[in-house]
Formats: structure tokens, sequence, C-alpha cells
């Protein structure tokens, strides 16, 4: 096909892209959102990540499963007029539009396992050997997108899921701590939820929670 737009190239999307279409048009039209966002002092995380050799996506999906242990509410969904609690504490981790694999039972990991299973499960992403709990599973997601050069990042919430969050670049700005200004390693989080479910309070409170586990690395 050719025209105003010069050729036109039609280019059928995957199994995995039509699902991801679907999902967020989905959420889109359906679900309330209501989106927070917090910065968070990023300097002990980092510390932290450096002396446990773990990656820095380990250390965001274990706060927030902490978080998400603190917080019922964050960990379940609006459906059919009724709240749905879970009971496990899955992190679906966006790797691509076409693989969000999970990590089951997260909370009750330690880094150094979150490190190795994110890196096992990335592998297999690649291959395309995800089975479909493990791209179904998830009870929450986090999408870190610092890698990107993103700084203030937005995410939408997909599938039966009350919340999601979207982590951004680290980026050094001036911080004033002890009265004096420093440097500082300054990370924007936003969490998006639905309002249905996790509204006001509830939904400030969770967001702050992983921000006070990420700033005392109590992780």
């Amino acid at each position: 096909m050719s025209g105003a737009r010069g050729a036109v190239e039609i280019v059928e999307p995957t199994q995995a892209e039509r699902a991801h279409a679907r999902r967020v048009a989905e959420s889109r039209a359906t679900i309330p959102d209501l989106e927070l966002g917090v910065e968070v002092a990023m300097d002990t995380a980092i510390t932290l990540a450096a002396e446990r050799r773990v990656s820095r996506a380990a250390v965001l999906v274990r706060a927030c499963a902490l978080a998400l242990r603190d917080s019922p509410r964050a960990n379940a969904a609006y459906r059919d007029g009724r709240f749905e609690l879970y009971s496990r504490i899955n992190v679906g981790v966006v790797l691509s539009a076409q693989a969000t694999p999970t990590v089951f039972d997260a909370e009750g990991k330690s880094l150094e396992q979150l490190d190795a299973e994110l890196q096992t499960l990335a592998v297999r992403a690649e291959r395309a050997e995800l089975t479909p709990p493990e791209l179904s599973g998830a009870t929450f997601t986090l999408s870190d997108l610092g890698a990107l050069g993103i700084d203030r990042p937005a995410i939408m919430i997909t599938g039966a899921q009350a919340a999601a969050v979207a982590a951004g670049s680290v980026r050094e700005l001036p911080v004033v701590r002890e009265g004096a200004i420093v440097a500082g390693q300054i990370m924007q989080l936003t969490l998006a939820a639905d309002s249905r479910i996790l509204f006001g309070a509830a939904a400030a409170s969770f967001v702050t929670r992983i921000k006070q586990l990420l700033e005392l690395g109590t992780l």
C-alpha cells in the first residue's frame, strides 16, 4: 500500500501483543484509576544492592512485596462488586510488552533469591519459555523504567489487580540533610490504583510504605 504517507507495511501482532492490547484497552475502559507519585531517596537502597550484590529490580520487588504484606487491599482486586483479597503475594515484573513474568510468594524470598529468579525469568522470557501461570498469576505489577532513562514514569493497571507501581531513573539532586545541602540520589515512584478498592489514605499509605522500606533499607 502507498499514499501520502509513503509505503505502508501491514504487520500482524503476535499473540502476546494482542493479549497486551486487549488488557490495556479493558483496563482503560473499566478501571477508575487513581495515580499518586512520591520521590524516594535511594542512597541507602543503592548501597544495600551493592553490598548484597543484587540488582535494583530485586530491591524494588522486595520493597513492594513487603509493603503488599502490610496493605491487604493493595494485594487484591475489585471484581463483580466485591473485593477479592489474595493470600499469595505474586509480583509481576514488566520485562517488555510481550512478557511480564510473575515472582510467586515474593515476600518470603531474600534479595539474593529474588535476584537469581529475576535473571532466570528474563532468560526464559527471551526464549519464550514462560508458562501460562507465570504470565497470568500476578496479584500486583512492578515496572522498572529506570534503565530507559524515564524520570517520571507512568503505569496502567491490568488484569485482576488493585495496584501497580512504576519506578523511574535515579537522579542526583540537591537535598537538605541535617541543615546542609548535599547531593542525593532521588527516584520517582508512581502508583496506579483501582480507586474502587484502594483509594485515598489507603493508597497513600501503601506507596509511602514502599518509600519508607527503600529509604531505611529494611529489606
